[in-house]
């Protein structure tokens, strides 16, 4: 047993100090305010947590931190865990009547003090890279965190200004999560005024048993039903909520675990589906401009909703601990002696000299540089 979200609301302030246990990628998407982040073996060591006080411990679902805080007891240390974890505080937030109305100040966030590092990076994605087209029927697909919901809000701000016609539905797959993970979705996208349209779907039940790369496979699927489910509604595209840290990121985990240089593009004809585009409207949006707007705004998303992520095995598992967040701690370090280095990833694929590359593919068929080196 551990400490309920109303028990945690009724413990005197300054008596305690929240740990949230999970790993970096997703506290990015939300966290309890004011908790700190610590991965478990660092706790008793690390300088942000007074010991001395009661220490709650906070994984996604509270299981996980059940385990840590009976370690914590077991040294001797006043530990519990927070039943139910993130969600079920996120869970309590959102019952709070006062919570429930966001859109109005989102929206005027975005025009005002937003305006020049999300709005603007927005639009000059969408203008520099053609993304959306006079007649196009574009469906935004909401995954139910920080990315995909600030897309949605940019969509609904460039619906305003309208200056060539176009249609925007809101799409949001279910892919068998969880009763209160959806509920999470559902009320987040209420609060934002953003109509969504959800179709369920199995692919959960699908993967939840493979033991090799389940997370590959289920992302291939999901990819495959929204393409379906948006061509079905009459969209000739979908919307995905990819930010430019992303792009630099999978342009490095490309090189280091694929041995090949490639980015991730603003956008994709469809191979499997004629007619069908992907676009990425965020592209040039910094994730650290989404989390202020987040922040600002007091809004609090989750990173995933799938069944694995609820059962907590991936909690702080070294073994587990994905590439993506490798790569990010890897940039982390070189800009402590490049602050440009983020800029100078983005740059290099769009710098490419022929001249100076060994092989490269183009089309799927493989030249060499010796092909030409004597002509």
């Amino acid at each position: 047993m551990g400490i309920s979200v109303k028990e945690l609301e009724e413990l005197e302030e300054g008596s305690y100090q929240i740990i949230d246990i999970r790993d970096q990628i997703e506290i990015d998407h939300g966290a309890i305010t004011g908790a700190i982040a610590a991965k478990p073996e660092e706790i008793e060591n690390n300088g942000k947590i007074d010991v001395s006080k009661k220490l709650i411990i906070c994984c996604s679902r509270g299981r996980y931190s059940n385990e840590v805080a009976g370690d914590l007891q077991r040294r001797g240390m006043d530990a519990e865990s927070l039943e139910g974890g993130y969600i079920a505080w996120l869970m309590d937030r959102m019952s709070d009547s006062e919570e429930r109305e966001k859109a109005k100040d989102v929206e005027q966030s975005l025009r005002k003090k937003f305006r020049k590092t999300i709005w603007s990076k927005f639009t000059k994605a969408i203008n520099t890279y053609e993304l959306v087209k006079p007649g196009d029927t574009i469906a935004v697909c909401i995954s139910g965190g920080k990315d995909s919901m600030l897309m949605a809000k940019c969509f609904q701000e460039l619906k305003l200004h309208n200056k060539f016609d176009f249609t925007v539905k809101f799409l949001v797959m279910d892919p068998g999560y969880s009763a209160e993970n959806r509920k999470v979705i559902e009320e987040n996208a209420k609060r934002l005024n953003i109509p969504i349209t959800i179709f369920e779907t199995e692919i959960f039940e699908s993967v939840f048993h493979l033991e090799k790369s389940p997370c590959y496979l289920c992302a291939r699927m999901r990819r495959g039903h929204l393409y379906h489910f948006a061509q079905e509604l009459g969209c000739n595209k979908i919307a995905l909520g990819h930010h430019y840290d992303d792009v630099i990121e999978t342009i490095l985990m490309g090189m280091l675990y694929g041995a090949q240089i490639q980015t991730m593009m603003p956008k994709l004809h469809s191979t499997n589906f004629e007619g069908m585009e992907l676009i990425r409207p965020l592209y040039l949006v910094r994730e650290e401009d989404i989390k202020a707007w987040r922040d600002y705004n007091e809004l609090h998303f989750i990173q995933c909703a799938c069944k694995f992520t609820d059962t907590c095995s991936t909690c702080n598992n070294e073994e587990n601990r994905s590439k993506r967040l490798e790569i990010k701690e890897l940039i982390k370090t070189l800009k402590q002696n490049n602050p440009y280095v983020e800029g100078h990833i983005f740059k290099s694929v769009e710098n490419v000299n022929l001249d100076t590359v060994i092989a490269y593919k183009q089309n799927g068929e493989k030249h060499h540089f010796l092909e030409r080196y004597d002509r």
